[in-house]
């Protein structure tokens, strides 16, 4: 059986933008699927929390007509996974008006396959129950944790895929999944070689992240029925082995193991082997079934009302002392919040974060040079907005006028907007990151085809 599955990936999610001389150039090569990612984690939980996306509606929508009449061209599926940033229901809903829109427009007439992945809280405690949940990130979880999260979305692997297509979508449009199973799902469907199938998926995820010329690519994968090629398609566009096997590293903590629902994809004994300047053919992947049939679960809880207040320090003494400074400043808050709010230290969270120092990694950050600034961000949550304000109120000329200890002269340091302060509303937090076992890979999800008829 000589078996060739063609997978095009134009971009790592839709909504992002793509290439689109790349793009048309890569159809000439008639492509068997475009499919590709819609969500991600990286944003945080406030997506998951709120059941929204940060993506543009119309940017989706634009960048949806191009794939619509792309697909009705060469008469080949479209698959969009983890809709609306964070996989709810409501961004497949969103995905899939906005489909609709397009459709009646383009006078299309397709079948659209949304398949949502919100789990209701019973459904997770009764797994809980049946110890049929187990941590990943996270440990703690019981019934209260459950009952706290505002969303659960289980994530998918390639069945849910493979059942829409086999009952004849055009479109899948496709609550949280992972971003392998979007990619995999036709060529297992096809009979491609399994491990090839999964690692190609890992491999275009994130689009042309995978090559080395990313802002001039897209990517596409050929499976059979040994391995796999990619291709980088553009002008200009380049991969090379290196590029391909460094992405086994994105988001993943082991280079040569991927846990995926259903199984394990092992590439330790993969082979890269470079055919021109923008292809590399790979062989060796395996794919491992394992013995219980798992989905991630992800849940976002609120965690209460959160403001931000800011300040710039740039006073060279202040910089030169600035870890003295921060945590006199934080010692004698947390006394003032406690005196004159009534508030105990278990009633609220602050923060001091250094923008210019440190922000993002923290000690493990290794540079050592003193910036010319640093921006002081606070932010303070609680379980009420009124307490929230209080405290940015208290916190507020603190941040502007707070001198180092022995200094008799009062700094004024500066704010960068007024009101320095800003209210961010209700805020969440990941409380879920957990297996569940499954009896049926399809049992989690639901199903919704609909055809649209051409006008």
């Amino acid at each position: 059986m000589n078996v060739k599955i063609k997978v095009l990936t134009p971009t790592g999610a839709i909504g992002t933008g793509f290439p689109r001389d790349a793009f048309e150039k890569a159809l000439l090569e008639c492509p068997d699927v475009i499919a590709m990612d819609a969500g991600s984690t990286d944003s945080g939980p406030h997506y998951l929390g709120t059941g929204t996306t940060k993506s543009s509606a119309s940017i989706l929508r634009a960048e949806l007509r191009v794939f619509m009449q792309a697909r009705e061209k060469l008469g080949i599926p479209l698959i969009i996974g983890s809709c609306g940033t964070c996989g709810s229901d409501a961004g497949v809903d969103l995905m899939r008006g906005l489909c609709e829109e397009v459709a009646a427009e383009l006078g299309q007439t397709v079948r659209i396959a949304g398949i949502y992945s919100e789990q209701p809280a019973s459904s997770v405690k009764t797994a809980l129950l049946e110890k049929r949940i187990k941590p990943l990130q996270l440990d703690f979880i019981d019934d209260a944790l459950v009952d706290r999260c505002s969303r659960i979305v289980a994530l998918m692997g390639v069945e849910p895929f493979i059942h829409a297509l086999q009952e004849g979508a055009d479109i899948i449009l496709a609550g949280r999944s992972t971003d392998t199973a979007v990619m995999a799902s036709l060529p297992i469907m096809r009979g491609g070689h399994p491990g090839a199938a999964w690692h190609a998926g890992k491999i275009l995820e994130c689009g042309a992240s995978c090559t080395t010329t990313p802002a001039q690519a897209v990517v596409m994968a050929t499976i059979d029925e040994t391995g796999f090629t990619i291709e980088a398609i553009g002008e200009g566009a380049r991969l090379t082995p290196r590029s391909v096997m460094a992405h086994m590293l994105y988001e993943n903590s082991n280079p040569y193991v991927l846990v995926e629902p259903g199984g394990v994809l092992d590439v330790e004994g993969a082979v890269y082997t470079a055919i021109d300047e923008r292809t590399v053919r790979v062989e060796g992947s395996i794919w491992k079934p394992s013995e219980d049939y798992t989905v991630k679960l992800e849940g976002a809880a609120p965690c209460g009302f959160q403001s931000v207040v800011m300040s710039i320090v740039r006073d060279t003494e202040y910089l030169e002392r600035f870890d003295e400074w921060l945590a006199c400043l934080d010692s004698v808050m947390r006394q003032r919040i406690e005196k004159h709010l009534n508030i105990g230290s278990g009633d609220y969270d602050l923060q001091f974060r250094a923008i210019g120092k440190n922000a993002a990694l923290g000690d493990f950050e290794s540079r050592s040079a003193t910036p010319v600034e640093i921006g002081v961000m606070a932010l303070a949550t609680s379980a009420t907005a009124e307490r929230t304000k209080d405290i940015v109120a208290l916190l507020n000329p603190y941040l502007l006028h707070f001198p180092l200890p022995g200094d008799k002269d009062l700094p004024t340091h500066a704010f960068p907007f007024s009101p320095a302060s800003m209210d961010r509303g209700v805020v969440y937090e990941f409380v879920l990151s957990h297996v569940m076992v499954v009896a049926n890979p399809l049992a989690p999800f639901r199903f919704d085809m609909k055809t649209i008829e051409a006008a």
